[in-house]
């Protein structure tokens, strides 16, 4: 059980180290934030592993692991509106 506890301290503290980053995010490529997105997603793994090795439990969140899909990513208004054309998406 100490590794859990242990795993969810990381966890809980790697949120509140990704609010401080984005609430003082300097730019949209503020390496900060991106640094604190990444510790946070670590730190869930690590939770979610600590509690599978433990008790066999899981979590009901699943991480996105696609590059297709970044949070991060900026979306280029063009292409999608070319995209809807493309598919008739109206």
């Amino acid at each position: 059980m100490n590794e859990s506890r242990e795993a969810l301290r990381r966890l809980m503290s790697a949120f509140e180290e990704h609010l401080t980053a984005v609430a003082g995010r300097r730019g949209e490529d503020d390496v900060a934030v991106d640094d604190a997105y990444d510790a946070l997603a670590e730190a869930f793994e690590s939770y979610e592993s600590a509690l599978d090795d433990e008790f066999g439990e899981s979590l009901p969140v699943v991480l996105d692991d696609s590059d297709e899909l970044d949070a991060h990513a900026v979306e280029d208004e063009d292409e999608l509106d070319d995209d809807i054309e493309e598919f008739e998406l109206h």
